[in-house]
């Protein structure tokens, strides 16, 4: 299929596509200048249309690669982020295994912080006891 050809039907030389017959001398001889100048301004812009159009491909290309390889780096990102938030939350739950720890510990002080405390005060009401019965007797006597 030639250009002329595949052109053909789309409106032909009343409409600015030119058409076989457009450039021959109607014997299938020689082109006439006329039919010559309009075809070869017809494939200039066809040529130009079809170099817009692999520029345009290219330009296509070339962002589908950054569009894969950013994917890719917001794939990596993400990984990352994972990992660090699995690491976080292992960290968290270590921290919160040793605070129980030391709260317990604290409870056992508080604890025994306490019973010291009432042992203490029933020493200090027997010392008191001791000393008011040694007064009576250093008074009795």
């Amino acid at each position: 299929m030639t250009l002329s050809s595949s052109l053909a039907g789309t409106g032909g030389s009343a409409g600015g596509i030119l058409t076989s017959n457009d450039h021959t001398d109607g014997t299938g001889g020689d082109r006439t200048t006329a039919g010559a100048l309009r075809h070869w301004r017809e494939s200039e812009r066809v040529a130009a249309v079809a170099r817009r159009g692999r520029v345009a491909a290219e330009a296509a290309a070339i962002a589908a690669g950054d569009a894969a390889q950013a994917a890719l780096e917001t794939a990596q990102a993400a990984k990352a982020a994972l990992d660090a938030s699995t690491q976080a939350e292992r960290s968290a739950s270590k921290t919160a295994a040793a605070a129980r720890l030391m709260v317990a510990a604290m409870q056992a002080d508080v604890a025994d912080a306490t019973s010291d405390a009432a042992l203490a005060d029933v020493d200090e009401a027997e010392a008191h006891q001791r000393y008011r019965d040694a007064v009576e007797r250093a008074s009795a006597g």
